[in-house]
């Protein structure tokens, strides 16, 4: 049952994550790349979104090399959070949940997959 619970966990985390990807690559980066450049960072920076937003979510869905992927949707968030939302950090919503429930969310269940890794029903289980 562990493993069909690191499953869903996997597959949550993955496709949602993904969706946002999928936007990226629709739509395009430059509005990361603004952001980027106001932060004083290069702007081809914004290219490692699609890695955790696209390249990520793949190995989690998958369970090939879950872990890093966990890893990487992680430093994505951090980094988004940091970038784009870090004056809502202490904020609620107007239903009363926490402003970055979404971004929390993504973020603690990818350190979770991290550390607990794919379960048996992965590619290579690491």
């Amino acid at each position: 049952m562990d493993d069909i619970g690191k499953l869903i966990l996997r597959l949550t985390l993955g496709i949602l994550m993904l969706l946002h990807g999928i936007a990226k690559l629709r739509f395009g980066i430059s509005g990361i790349e603004g952001m980027l450049v106001s932060h004083g960072l290069p702007a081809f920076f914004a290219y490692g979104v699609l890695v955790g937003e696209v390249l990520a979510p793949l190995l989690l869905i998958f369970g090939f090399y879950a872990r890093i992927g966990g890893v990487l949707v992680a430093f994505n968030m951090v980094v988004a959070v940091a970038l784009a939302h870090s004056s809502q950090l202490l904020d609620l919503g107007k239903s009363g949940g926490w402003a970055l429930e979404l971004q929390g969310f993504f973020l603690f269940t990818a350190i979770a997959v991290a550390l607990i890794g794919p379960g048996k029903f992965s590619i290579n289980r690491q």
